[in-house]
């Protein structure tokens, strides 16, 4: 098993920045790659960055690329999503999650944190 747990969301003006972190326990976590995602109400989880298990290989969508940096630490069994550059539309409550391959697909994802929301205003 993997616990998940994400920290950092808030609220945050347009063009402010927000880093939200995501501590990890369990089995071997580090061996997963690791993942970002976002959603609003009434729509599909949406992908926001992935990472290898090495932190040697990322992507992001492309509505956050530039913007955001996903990264890892192992040692700290820490995953980070480094916000910049906010925008209203990045109002979502974020969720990290593991999975044993880099994918940008929900499916692919084992294990999942409760959330955390990050409201950006106007």
């Amino acid at each position: 098993q993997v616990q998940l747990v994400e920290s950092g969301g808030g609220l945050v003006q347009a063009g402010g920045s927000l880093r939200l972190s995501c501590a990890a326990s369990g089995r071997t976590v580090s061996s997963y790659a690791m993942g970002w995602f976002r959603q609003v109400p009434g729509k599909e989880r949406e992908f926001v960055a992935a990472i290898s298990w090495s932190g040697s290989t990322t992507f992001h969508a492309d509505s956050v690329k530039g913007r955001f940096t996903i990264s890892r630490d192992n040692a700290k069994n820490t995953l980070y999503l480094q916000m910049n550059s906010l925008k209203p539309e990045d109002t979502a409550v974020y969720f990290c999650a593991a999975a044993p391959t880099l994918d940008s697909s929900s499916a692919i994802y084992d294990y999942w944190g409760q959330g955390t929301q990050v409201t950006v205003s106007s």
